[in-house]
Order: structure tokens, then sequence, then C-alpha cells
């Protein structure tokens, strides 16, 4: 516990450093013929025409509404990805955490989470004016990148419903194994309000803090990943480690399961990131590329690790590796050229390899899955590379007048604020479900297993 409080303290004092109306005249008219030719003759620009009315495309609504249904197929990748790596008599718990979770969620999203991240302008939080989806219809627009090309908004929320219940789903891997089904939900719907809600509105949403200072996360290193890997390490200080952790072995009952998750994972993944340009252009093109290369690269490098490190490469590894890879690439997706995801996907394959080995054992806490190893780890790995390969002379999109260390400092920024956001959110978060409905399930039940004492099946029968 000190050495969580500790870390809080230090994102702190981190911290403390970090740092239309138109109008027009009624033209009078002219005195006569030569006036009214010469007014005739005047340069466009003293009588601008009106705006014309946004487009919306249907290529573009067509390829959002397959980058949604590309996200929700996540949720079981998730699943299977998370069960392969419990024990047999966890599997179900496991699957049902994640379903119930990303459900839930989805639900708040609708009553409320949707309007406070994206219905109105503020530093950190939006307006309460689309609660439970108040005026929005099938003729409503959202607001995207363009005024000449926009979304339906019903495409819009359901886009980013899919991303609030994914990333609260992530995080159970990190207390997986020994935390009541109850206790799970309340959190989840507690950090999602006072977490997700606000660092997905300063990122994302019209006026957020760090959208105004210039910070680039094209589809969630920091509001998913970073966010949900820290309320995962915090969670593993707070519940506890696992009876018999370090002493009994734990290995993963299933590896082909974790590799037919991580598969589903990484399809699902295009949809998470090249679904976030929100058009279907070239920007939607490059997304898809490089998470495509990032990840071979990753996979690639977290081999090459184990291999150096251990002497035999493993499928688990692999199938971290790609995990990483689409971790690190994320904030990138549509930003960086070619080259410079595979560069960032190599680094977060060997940083995220040492993240689940020496820094897993520097930091003493039972991250069950490796939630904060993986994501946090690759989150910020990405974050902050995504402000070096921005730049357009390593084949990035920035501007010509790109500042790479101005940019760097941005993302660190947001880097820090999301690490203090979410650390001290989820541990008041994780005390007031230990007060209310307890965190942990009995001993007894801990060695008996989940599946049955919470839900009462199993998922093999013998």
């Amino acid at each position: 516990m000190k050495k969580l409080f500790a870390i809080l303290a230090l994102g702190l004092t981190l911290l403390g450093f970090a740092g239309v109306s138109f109008a027009q005249e009624a033209a009078s008219a002219p005195a006569s013929a030569v006036e009214a030719a010469s007014e005739a003759a005047a340069p466009a620009a003293e009588a601008p025409a009106a705006a014309a009315a946004p487009t919306v495309h249907k290529g573009d609504v067509a390829w959002m509404l397959v980058s949604t249904l590309l996200v929700v197929m996540m949720v079981p990748g998730l699943a299977l990805f998370y069960g392969g790596l419990v024990r047999s008599k966890n599997m179900l718990s496991v699957l049902m955490q994640v379903m119930v979770v990303f459900s839930l969620v989805v639900v708040l999203w609708a009553v409320y989470g949707y309007s406070l991240a994206f219905g109105g302008e503020g530093l950190i939080v939006g307006t309460f004016d689309k609660l439970f989806l108040s005026g929005v219809t099938m003729d409503s627009l959202a607001d995207t990148f363009t005024d000449e090309f926009k979304l339906p908004e019903f495409v819009f929320i359901a886009f980013q419903a899919t991303f609030a219940g994914l990333t609260c789903a992530l995080i159970v891997g990190s207390f997986a194994e020994r935390m009541k089904f109850s206790a799970v939900l309340l959190f989840s719907a507690l950090w999602f309000t006072f977490c997700y809600i606000p660092i997905a509105h300063m990122v994302w949403g019209a006026g957020g803090y760090l959208l105004d200072k210039g910070a680039l996360d094209f589809a969630g290193g920091t509001v998913v990943h970073i966010n949900a890997g820290i309320a995962g390490l915090v969670g593993a200080y707070v519940v506890g480690k696992r009876i018999g952790y370090g002493k009994e072995a734990m290995p993963p009952h299933s590896l082909p399961l974790t590799m037919l998750g991580a598969a589903l994972l990484w399809t699902g993944w295009f949809g998470f990131n090249a679904g976030s340009n929100l058009e279907a252009t070239g920007g939607a093109a490059l997304a898809t590329l490089n998470t495509l290369f990032a990840t071979a690269a990753a996979v690639v490098a977290w081999t090459i690790g184990e291999a150096l490190g251990k002497g035999k490469p493993s499928m688990l590894g692999a199938a971290s590796g790609a995990v990483a890879g689409l971790v690190g690439i994320t904030p990138a997706a549509g930003i960086v050229g070619p080259m410079g995801a595979i560069v960032i996907g190599l680094a977060a394959g060997f940083i995220c390899l040492w993240g689940v080995t020496g820094l897993k054992r520097m930091l003493g806490a039972d991250d069950s899955l490796d939630v904060f190893g993986v994501h946090g780890v690759g989150g910020i790995v990405g974050a902050i590379l995504t402000g070096v390969f921005a730049a357009p002379y390593l084949g990035g999109t920035g501007a010509e007048d790109f500042s790479m260390s101005s940019q760097v400092l941005i993302q660190a920024e947001g880097v820090i604020i999301t690490i203090v956001w979410s650390a001290v959110v989820a541990f008041v978060a994780y005390k007031i479900v230990d007060m209310v409905i307890g965190l942990r399930v009995t001993e007894e039940e801990e060695r008996e297993g989940l599946d049955i004492t919470s839900h009462g099946e199993t998922a093999y029968n013998r």
C-alpha cells in the first residue's frame, strides 16, 4: 500500500508542473444604375455566400457501422484472451465479467455518458443537454472533423459506446479470480462515471482541456489504455494478491483460447483504430496499414525478446506481443507513417515484455492478466512516441511547422494527467465498493473457483 501512495504522490507532483457571432448591415438600394453596376462588380469576399449544408456520405456511414461491429467483436476477443489465461475454475467468471461490464457501461453511456462526454463544451466534462439522448433524432448530425461531411449522431453514439464499454472491461483482468461479481459491476459504474467520461471529454470532446492543448490521441492511448491500465494496477494493490500467488503454480488453462482471443482482438482493432478516422478516406487506410504493421512488429519484437531472455519463445508471448502492438499504435494510428508505426510496434513489444516481467516484479502487484504491463505501459509508449513520429520529416501527418519537443511535452502532460486522474478515482472507487459490499470473495469461494461459487456453472463438464 505504501508503494501505491508513493505512486499517487509522485503523479500529483508531476501534474503540478505540467502545466461566434456574425453581424451584417443591410445594404441600401443603389442610387443609380452606375452604383448598381459598381456593387455587382465588387469582390465576392465582401458579400460571402451562405455556408453549404453539411453532407452525410453513405460510404462514411457504412464504414462507421462496420467499424462499430468490429469493435463489438473485440468483446468476445477480450473475454477469450483473458479466459484462456486464468485457471479453468475461473474461466466463466471472466467471460461473465467482460460481457456484463461492457453491457452495463453501454447502457450508462446512453443514459448520461454520451451527454457528459460529447454533449457540449467544457474543460473537463460536457453538459447534461443530451441526457437520455434527449433531442437526438435520425436527422441529428455528430460534431466530427469537418464541416463539409458529417455522420448521423446515432452512428457516432454507437461507435463511442463500444469504446467506453471495452475500456471498463479491460480492467477486470487485473483482479481476475478473486473479486466479487457485484463489486466488479459497482466499481465499473463508478470508474466509468468519474474517470472515463472526464478523460474522454478532455481528449476528444469540444472544449476539452487536452484537446485544446493540442494533445494527439487518435483512437485512445490515454482514454482507453493508460486509463484502464492504471485502474487495473491500483486494483491489484487494493484488492490484494490471489491466495497462493508466488507459492503455487497458476498457469493459463488454455493457450489456444488465448490465441483465438488475440486474433479476434487484432481483427476488431481495425474498427477501433481505422474507425476513429470517422470517414472512409485515406486517413482510414493509413490507420489500417499502421495497425497491421505495428502489431506484426510487436509480435516479432516480443518473440525475439523472449528467445533472448528465456531461451525459448512462447505462444503466450506472441499473443501478448500482438496486444502490446495494438495498444502502442492506438494513439498514433492515423497520425504517423508506416515506418513510424513499425518502430512504435517494435518499441511496444520489447518494453511491454519488460513491463510484465521486470517492472511487474519491481511493483510487487498481482496484476493477474498484466493489464498494466501491456495496456498501461504500451499506452504510455504509444502516446509519447506519437509526439515523435507525427513529425512530417519522419513520415507523419504533422504540420510543416511541427515541433517535436513541444508535442512530446504536450503528450507527456496528457499521460501524467491520465495517470493521476485514473489512479485517484480508481482508489476512491475501490474503497467505496469495499465499504459498501466488500471487494473479495471468501477464501473458501476463491479456492473452489468463481465459476461455481459466483455463477453456479462450470466451463467444462467432466
